[in-house]
């Protein structure tokens, strides 16, 4: 092949290459494109699944809180219940004591208890008379100890009531947390479960993206195959083309130096001066002005 049609093959070859590197280009461009919407899809993805884990977090924090509350209430209620028994208890023992309960009111037996105590300390009494006064006032004694013991029931169980009014309004407010509570478990759980079946979806778009990616790779393969191969023959056809223009180079500066050294011999023998290339020239050969 001659050195001009291997120009002309270089120069279809360049043509082709063209080509081959536009399809090449708008390849990679399609395989770039696929890649960056599945990075959006997967940065999304991220995204959700921090979220998830924050609403998974919150979900567990409120069910917690709703564990807590629910043994907070189950505790009031048996405390409740066991107020309401002390209620009944003291209730019991009031009804027993109202059965023995005196005829007289509390006023009228403790003005007669004060008025025995009185009589006992000031006035002069024979033996059996302060014995007599001693027995009857501790018969009345008796009697008012009952009214005393009923007060302290009756306050006892007043106070028991406020208990139970203070643990009944203690356990509406734990009721009434532990619903709002557990309605907001209840949201977060649904917007995690939203979000993870929004996260498989993109998933599932970014994997096809992915797939879109992987074939538009696939498709650039047989192309930069083909176009390295050109490009190695137009790398080989260009050093062929150079060496041989090395060589046309080398002949004719051997053709320009012999005709130099011709006229160089001749202005010798005719005795003209030299320049200094024809010089140089005749000195590698060893020739001298003298020979």
């Amino acid at each position: 092949m001659s050195k001009q049609e291997k120009l002309q093959e270089i120069e279809e070859l360049e043509q082709k290459l063209s080509l081959l590197k536009e399809q090449q280009d708008k390849l990679n461009n399609e395989a770039r494109e696929w890649a960056d919407k599945r990075d959006r899809f997967n940065q999304q993805i991220k995204n959700l699944r921090a979220e998830m884990l924050e609403l998974k977090n919150e979900r567990n924090e409120l069910n917690k809180k709703v564990k807590e509350t629910k043994q907070l209430r189950e505790q009031t209620k048996r405390e409740i219940g066991k107020r309401i028994e002390e209620i009944k208890k003291i209730g019991r023992e009031i009804e027993a004591l109202n059965k023995k309960r005196p005829s007289r009111s509390r006023q009228i037996l403790k003005k007669e208890f004060e008025s025995l105590e009185w009589k006992i300390q000031t006035t002069p009494l024979s033996l059996q008379e302060e014995k007599e006064l001693v027995e009857s006032v501790k018969e009345l004694e008796i009697q008012l100890n009952i009214y005393k013991k009923i007060e302290q029931l009756n306050q006892k169980m007043l106070e028991l009531k406020t208990e139970v009014r203070n643990l009944e309004t203690k356990r509406r407010l734990c009721h009434e947390t532990l619903t709002e509570t557990a309605q907001k478990s209840q949201e977060a759980h649904e917007k995690m479960i939203k979000k993870i079946e929004k996260a498989k979806e993109l998933k599932t778009e970014a994997d096809n993206l992915h797939k879109n990616f992987l074939d538009a790779r696939e498709r650039t393969r047989p192309v930069r195959k083909e176009f390295k191969a050109f490009l190695d023959k137009v790398k080989m056809l260009r050093n062929e083309v150079q060496e041989e223009e090395e060589k046309e180079k080398k002949k004719s500066e051997k053709a320009i130096r012999k005709e130099i050294e011709k006229r160089a011999r001749e202005k010798l023998k005719r005795g003209e001066k030299l320049t200094w290339e024809e010089f140089q020239i005749l000195a590698e050969k060893g020739i001298t002005a003298q020979d």
